[in-house]
C-alpha cells in the first residue's frame, strides 16, 4: 500500500464512523498530514456537542469501533477534553477528541506504507468545505439532539 491508498483507507474508516452517528452531524475536511512514510486524515465536527451529550457522543463511538473489531488502545475520561483512541486490525490509528466549545475532532493514522504523492479527500464534507480556512472555525452548528443541555 502506498500512501494514497493509506489515505483512501483512512478516508472510509472515517465515513464509516460518521455514518453511525445519529442524528447526523456537520463535518468538514481538517488538514491532511504525511510523514516520510506514513499519512494522517482529519475531520473536524462542527456541530455543536454539549457537555451533557459528550458521553452519548463517545458511546457511539466507543461502540461502533468496538464492534468493528478496533482495539481500543486508551480512553481519556476528562471532562473537559475526553478522547478515545483506538487502532484497527491492519495497523491504522483512530482517534475521537473533543476540544473547546465542545467540538469534536476524527483523525486516521496510517501506519508506515509505501512513499508517494497524496491528493486531497474525494469524500464531500455535508456542510461548507471550508477551503482555504485554517485554522476551523469552533463549532456553531446547532442540534436538537447533540447541542441539548440535558444528557
Amino acid at each position: 500500500m502506498d500512501m494514497q491508498g493509506a489515505a483512501d483507507h483512512a478516508d472510509g474508516i472515517l465515513d464509516a464512523v460518521l455514518k453511525e452517528i445519529k442524528p447526523e452531524v456537520q463535518w468538514a475536511h481538517g488538514p491532511t498530514s504525511t510523514g516520510s512514510c506514513d499519512v494522517s486524515r482529519m475531520r473536524v465536527v462542527m456541530t455543536v456537542v454539549s457537555e451533557e451529550r459528550r458521553g452519548s457522543f463517545l458511546g457511539v463511538v466507543d461502540r461502533f469501533w468496538r464492534k468493528s473489531g478496533y482495539r481500543i488502545k486508551a480512553v481519556n475520561k476528562d471532562v473537559d477534553v475526553p478522547a478515545i483512541y483506538a487502532q484497527t486490525k491492519d495497523g491504522f490509528g483512530a482517534s475521537l477528541s473533543i476540544g473547546g466549545k465542545g467540538q469534536a475532532f476524527f483523525e486516521v493514522d496510517s501506519p508506515c506504507v509505501n512513499e508517494s504523492e497524496v491528493a486531497e479527500s474525494t469524500t464531500p464534507p455535508n456542510g461548507p468545505a471550508y477551503e482555504g480556512v485554517y485554522p476551523l472555525p469552533r463549532p456553531s452548528v446547532h442540534s436538537d439532539f447533540w447541542s441539548a443541555g440535558t444528557p
